[in-house]
């Protein structure tokens, strides 16, 4: 299913909203990425990680951010997968700190806002505090 270009481009800006989120860790904006009830799962250190919206919220409340201890930035967009004008997968990779995610980001799109309602993550490498940024 190939999107208009506006619904093409709300995407790619609920994206980018969700990039900047995991950066600065601003939770002031959180209900403009994920739903209420967004689910997150993954595995860490072999055992599944699971968090409701709320949990994931309280988490990235409680920590510094990655912008706030001055860590680096890096983020892509692997894939863009519309199922209708409504509903699409998202796969991006994201470094918070000395983690980098890869991210399967499920969106709807709600009274024309496209949210987040499950994240599946994966951690794909563990940075050393003071080591360099994969080369892709």
């Amino acid at each position: 299913m190939m999107p208009d270009h506006a619904s093409y481009q709300s995407l790619l800006d609920a994206v980018e909203r969700y990039f900047d989120l995991m950066f600065d860790g601003d939770v002031s904006r959180f209900d403009g990425v994920f739903t209420p009830s967004a689910q997150l799962h993954g595995l860490r250190d072999g055992s599944l990680r699971r968090l409701s919206a709320v949990e994931f919220k309280n988490a990235l409340a409680a920590g510094p951010s990655p912008k706030s201890k001055e860590a680096p930035r890096l983020q892509q967009l692997l894939l863009v997968d519309f199922a209708s004008p409504t509903q699409a997968l998202v796969k991006v990779r994201v470094r918070i700190d000395t983690l980098l995610y890869l991210d399967y980001l499920s969106y709807h799109r709600i009274d024309g806002a496209w949210l987040i309602t499950a994240k599946s993550f994966h951690v794909e490498h563990r940075y050393e505090p003071h080591e360099p940024m994969l080369r892709q």
